[in-house]
């Protein structure tokens, strides 16, 4: 399976004029649908669960010829994606979310993923939640598929940020203690706590064996500190206020970035948590591309694990 050149999807600071946000994830998730060179919607996991019989109107192509010769019955191959999925979508509203250097904040960046992924999962007949979240839970939405639970879910991510700090702490003890049926947990956040603050709350999660993605969302300006001129940089969570001259502080802060960047990735592969980096300047479609990918990959790697075990 392939994708299209990042060149041939919308530039999110362009996908963010759609004011409605309904409107933008459906848009992403057909200019994703064009951009494969087969869609997105059949087959996309080759792995299959198990068998079931065969009935009118099943493809035959997914037949399993060899046990029809063993058996003389006609069964078909039961692909992943037959299998409904529960997921919940976790996203950060704090202050710090609010960053945008390009025209796209990080907090529009990830209600926006978060709306695709919905939007997407509803087309496939899968159960999606939401909670989203500062240093308190904000909204809770259980994950349904049913009519009218979509637009519920859209009009929830609308709402603006409201909090101040982040803490990843409560959210994740809330959606451990709500989901007692393992899922899939989808993290949207840009992460920019101490990593021994992290640790815990992800932790959570794993231990429960829900099947966990963290989307990192990053304002390139974050990554590159590519300011030019003296300036004053607020700290949107606490308040502070400090005067910079960015060409002074950039070898410190590029060194500081990275290494807490590292940690995290780290973090989660000791964990088992796929980790997912993204800059706000990069086409959701990629980052749909990359969620599915990371879905299908993570199938195999269980699968294996079991086989071995």
């Amino acid at each position: 399976m392939t994708v299209s050149s990042p060149s041939s999807f919308l530039d999110p600071a362009a996908l963010m004029s759609i004011r409605n946000l309904e409107l933008r994830a459906r848009t992403v998730v057909e200019g994703f649908s064009h951009g494969l060179h087969r869609s997105p919607y059949h087959g996309f996991s080759v792995e299959f669960t198990e068998y079931r019989a065969y009935t009118p109107g099943d493809d035959p192509r997914h037949l399993d010829w060899r046990l029809v010769g063993r058996t003389d019955r006609y069964f078909i191959k039961k692909f992943e994606d037959e299998t409904n999925l529960r997921c919940h979508l976790l996203v950060d509203q704090s202050l710090s979310m609010t960053f945008g250097s390009r025209g796209v904040t990080k907090a529009d960046y990830a209600r926006t993923l978060a709306a695709t992924l919905a939007y997407f999962l509803a087309q496939q007949g899968d159960a999606t939640g939401l909670l989203t979240f500062d240093e308190q839970v904000r909204e809770y939405l259980p994950a349904k598929h049913r009519p009218g639970h979509l637009r519920h879910l859209m009009l929830a991510l609308e709402k603006p940020a409201a909090g101040r700090s982040t803490d990843l702490a409560a959210p994740l003890k809330r959606v451990a203690e709500l989901t007692r049926k393992r899922g899939l947990i989808v993290l949207l956040s840009d992460l920019l706590a101490p990593l021994e603050s992290l640790e815990g709350p992800l932790a959570l999660l794993t231990a429960a064996r829900h099947e966990v993605i963290v989307f990192q969302i990053l304002d390139p300006a974050e990554l590159t500190f590519d300011f030019e001129t003296a300036s004053r940089f607020l700290d949107m969570e606490t308040g502070r206020d400090l005067f910079l001259d960015p060409a002074a502080a950039r070898i410190d802060y590029r060194a500081r970035i990275d290494a807490h960047l590292a940690g995290v990735r780290a973090l989660c592969e000791r964990l088992g948590i796929t980790h997912l980096q993204l800059p706000t300047s990069q086409p959701l479609e990629i980052a749909l591309f990359d969620f599915l990918k990371a879905r299908s990959s993570r199938g195999k790697l269980i699968r294996r694990k079991g086989a071995a075990s």
